[in-house]
């Protein structure tokens, strides 16, 4: 592979990494214009998305998409429903299947607050041919399922603690660390 597609490559990541902390900004800056706990905001994005998109998420694939245990997930919903930002139903024939619903004021607040930026980027993606479009929906297809297998392993072994030596009379441990002594 030649320098040019790797310095590519790299610019592209990079590009990822800013827009996803760009997109993480949003979201506090959300949040906060709400008066909502940081997680509480993304889980009210992530139920408003997901119903948008005509697939309504069960708490436990919610507890999945904010990575949050089944415990601190059923607190955050409890916060959320009391607060009237959201609504768990039983709509399915098991009645044990819980969905989750925004209020009608989160679509409003959300649509108000990200509104004008979706729509210059709407204005930017206007820009592009509509294959290269295409080709790009693939791309991060790709790359999002690359990094949900990536996410689906189990995680390295912590690394190990690094030595620590102690000078003899000093009676802190980790003095000297890296000095030798």
């Amino acid at each position: 592979m030649g320098d040019e597609v790797a310095e590519r490559r790299e610019r592209l990541m990079e590009g990822l990494r800013i827009y996803g902390s760009h997109y993480a900004e949003l979201s506090r800056r959300f949040a906060a214009w709400l008066g909502l706990h940081s997680t509480d905001a993304t889980a009210v994005l992530e139920i408003a998305a997901a119903e948008e998109r005509g697939t309504p998420l069960s708490p436990a694939r919610l507890s999945e998409r904010i990575s949050l245990s089944t415990g601190a997930t059923t607190a955050l919903l409890n916060r959320l429903e009391a607060a009237g930002h959201i609504t768990r139903t039983r709509e399915h024939s098991d009645r044990r299947i819980v969905t989750l619903h925004s209020g009608p004021h989160i679509q409003e607040r959300a649509d108000e607050f990200f509104g004008p930026l979706a729509r210059r980027l709407d204005a930017t993606m206007s820009l592009h041919p509509p294959r290269l479009l295409e080709q790009f929906e693939q791309f991060m297809t790709d790359l999002n399922v690359t990094m949900d297998a990536h996410l689906a392993e189990p995680d390295p072994a912590a690394p190990a603690a690094p030595a620590t030596t102690v000078r003899p009379g000093s009676g802190a441990s980790g003095a000297g660390v890296g000095s030798g002594h």
